[in-house]
């Protein structure tokens, strides 16, 4: 039997089964039947909080950008070492691969010439951030000779999560996780820094 959801707790309850289908299988592999046969409510319930699936993917991704610059934030007031700064960025996408998930964008990113406009700004703007944080602690870490690395900070930023990103894809395709850590191992002696 169905139910009417009510609440904004519902809300976060259809984020957070809508995550996890796009986490594991996509943005255009699941539907709103899916998420209403989780939550055990009607798709009329569902379309109450999102009217269509592009407003739950600007929301989804909003939400996901939200806990990520959040992350970010706690990495920053963690430390100001830029060797640890970028060791805990790659444990964020590790525990994600744990977690047996992909990042939320990159999963996006995979579908983005379906996606609707707005929920293509918002991949965009995901990992424009992302390199934005990066290249300044690149720029700081380089610096204070915490950490050493050729070429402009900015082309490095963007490869680090270009590599981040190709290498949870590969380890999930090999059911491997080591892969991905071989890469993320790779990239900080890359700058120098040892596990």
């Amino acid at each position: 039997m169905s139910t009417t959801l009510t609440g904004t707790d519902t809300s976060d309850r259809i984020l957070d089964i809508a995550e996890h289908l796009v986490q594991t299988r996509g943005f255009n592999a699941f539907s709103y039947a899916d998420i209403a046969i989780a939550l055990k409510v009607t798709k009329a319930s569902l379309h109450y909080h999102f009217p269509t699936k592009a407003k739950l993917g600007e929301r989804l991704v909003d939400r996901y950008q939200s806990t990520f610059l959040a992350a970010l934030a706690s990495i920053d007031r963690s430390s100001d070492n830029a060797a640890l700064r970028l060791k805990a960025y790659m444990a964020i996408y590790s525990d994600v691969l744990e977690d047996e998930r992909m990042c939320l964008c990159g999963m996006l990113a995979a579908d983005y010439v379906t996606l609707p406009e707005p929920v293509k700004d918002r991949v965009q703007y995901f990992f424009e951030t992302n390199e934005i944080w990066l290249t300044t602690v690149l720029l700081q870490g380089q610096a204070q000779d915490q950490i050493s690395f050729t070429g402009s900070a900015d082309e490095r930023a963007r490869f680090i999560v270009s590599a981040l990103e190709g290498a949870m894809l590969l380890a999930r395709s090999h059911e491997d996780t080591n892969r991905f850590r071989m890469v993320a191992t790779r990239l900080l002696a890359d700058f120098g820094i040892g596990e």
